[in-house]
């Protein structure tokens, strides 16, 4: 795969909604992520692929979401902060046309052969990403990254998707797609377009709400894929949604806090140094909260 250019990157997210990236994560942020994953799946193995012999489209069930989490973990930093990369960072704010953005979902995705299925008809994450359905106004949807983290390859389950353009080639695509997600004339349309995120570790599929992908089976013994999630939107889009951090404050937060930047804290909602947020008492309460937290930067 060629590296792209950032403005490469990012004309071809405007024209397609989905683009191949790859160059951004170095060597020991692949393998200590890897490692990470590998810790809070309890080192699990991939076994004997599952094979269906489908009579029609492939259905999505629970299975194939079996090690399917949300951040943070009990792990390194490493992938407790990969979802909020600053070059993650860039990219979503020069797709979305702002300089306040917010992560929405972050989630670490293992799949080993022989749990599941994983084969899927296309469909697009709108659907629960949002209560409507996709602006006609790119900068008010959202970016998901979906990060491999092993050499995947086509036996070893990469998502496929259906560009933009190639979408838009057939008659009342998103009509037909409301009225049936699993309707064997539309994945029949949309197949021939089909386009593969295979790629080795590191390789970043990028894409929007509307775009149609599916997810494909991993077809080799002891196969298995390790993946990263992270969605942006823009800040006070409240049209788009998909985790509630607060929800989950049981877990260990307190990793991020203690090496995220600013920035990246203010993706999950952290205001930033300097907002009418910040006062002498809630200063003293969030260093409370987390205690090996270096403040240094809110200070008044």
């Amino acid at each position: 795969m060629k590296k792209k250019s950032y403005s490469e990157i990012l004309t071809t997210w405007r024209e397609e909604g989905a683009v191949l990236i790859d160059g951004v994560f170095s060597v020991d942020e692949i393998n200590n992520v890897q490692k990470d994953i590998g810790k809070i799946f309890k080192g699990k193995k991939g076994s004997i692929p599952k094979i269906k012999k489908h009579g029609g489209s492939p259905e999505t069930d629970a299975d194939q979401f079996l090690n399917f989490e949300n951040i943070p973990f009990d792990c390194s930093p490493a992938l407790n902060l990969i979802s909020v990369h600053p070059q993650l960072i860039n990219i979503a704010k020069e797709a979305l046309g702002t300089n306040d953005i917010r992560l929405y979902q972050a989630q670490a995705w293992a799949k080993y052969a022989g749990e599941a299925d994983f084969e899927q008809s296309f469909h697009c994450d709108f659907g629960n990403h949002t209560l409507t359905v996709p602006s006609e106004m790119l900068h008010e949807n959202s970016i998901t990254f979906l990060m491999y983290f092993s050499d995947v390859s086509e036996k070893h389950g990469p998502a496929h998707y259906v560009k933009r353009t190639d979408a838009k080639k057939i008659i009342d695509v998103m009509p037909k797609f409301l009225s049936g997600r699993e309707d064997y004339n539309l994945q029949d349309e949309l197949f021939p377009f089909s386009c593969s995120t295979a790629g080795p570790a590191g390789t970043i599929f990028a894409y929007g709400i509307d775009i149609f992908h599916r997810a494909t089976n991993i077809t080799v013994n002891g196969g298995y894929r390790f993946a990263v999630t992270s969605c942006f939107k823009k800040g006070g889009n409240d049209t788009i949604g998909y985790t509630a951090w607060p929800y989950h404050q049981i877990k260990p937060w307190n990793i991020i806090f203690e090496h995220a930047t600013p920035e990246q804290l203010n993706c999950f909602g952290v205001p930033l140094p300097g907002e009418p947020f910040w006062n002498k008492n809630t200063l003293n309460l969030a260093q409370l909260r987390y205690p090996k937290w270096n403040m240094k930067d809110y200070q008044l």
